[in-house]
């Protein structure tokens, strides 16, 4: 394992997690819940930044890893996954959303590895739209985090309505790579 930034971003994003999650569960008067709200907000926005950063710094330091490419999408599951677990707890995230979201990243892992081990992972390489629904998801996240009103802004709903577009743009990313897969797997046969 290389250790070096983006690496080390990408370890962080996934010390983030329980950091985000633990805030809510912090034992009666350690933290207010809008305190609990606006670190849970912060840890989730800091790791979702970090997810960009190490990419970014990956390719432009040329420091690009078999290591970093297997970790960077766990720690993004990873931390999507617990995030949309809490929100449920919380009443702020219909089940279904995160069963959409959580059941697409499942199935698009398991179809890159397929697709990997049948030589055709440029089939199923991250499109537009995947990068759109990854946007907000990460968005919706940190609002429905946060959840409460913010300079008159209605920060429950906007998070609500972001979450559910993100399940949509999962939906629709999930098919595109499915038919992707589809087609390069009926074009070796």
């Amino acid at each position: 394992m290389p250790l070096n930034l983006p690496n080390l971003l990408t370890w962080l994003r996934i010390l983030f997690i329980p950091l985000m999650a633990g805030v809510f569960y912090l034992p009666d008067g350690w933290v207010t819940p809008q305190q609990a709200n606006l670190l849970a907000a912060a840890f989730f926005g800091v790791a979702a930044l970090t997810d960009w950063l190490d990419g970014y710094l990956a390719r432009a330091l040329g420091q690009t890893s078999a290591f970093g490419a297997f970790l960077d999408p766990v720690a993004d599951k990873l931390m999507v996954a617990a995030a949309l677990i809490v929100l449920i707890d919380l009443g702020r995230v219909a089940p279904l959303v995160a069963l959409i979201i959580i059941g697409r990243e499942i199935t698009i892992s398991a179809l890159r590895e397929w697709m990997a081990k049948a030589g055709k992972s440029a089939s199923v390489a991250v499109s537009f739209v995947g990068k759109l629904k990854t946007t907000a998801q990460m968005v919706a996240i940190v609002l429905l985090l946060y959840f409460q009103p913010f300079a008159g802004l209605p920060i429950a709903t906007l998070g609500t309505v972001l979450i559910w577009v993100a399940a949509l743009l999962t939906l629709v990313s999930m098919a595109y790579y499915l038919v992707m897969a589809a087609r390069a797997l009926r074009n070796t046969t």
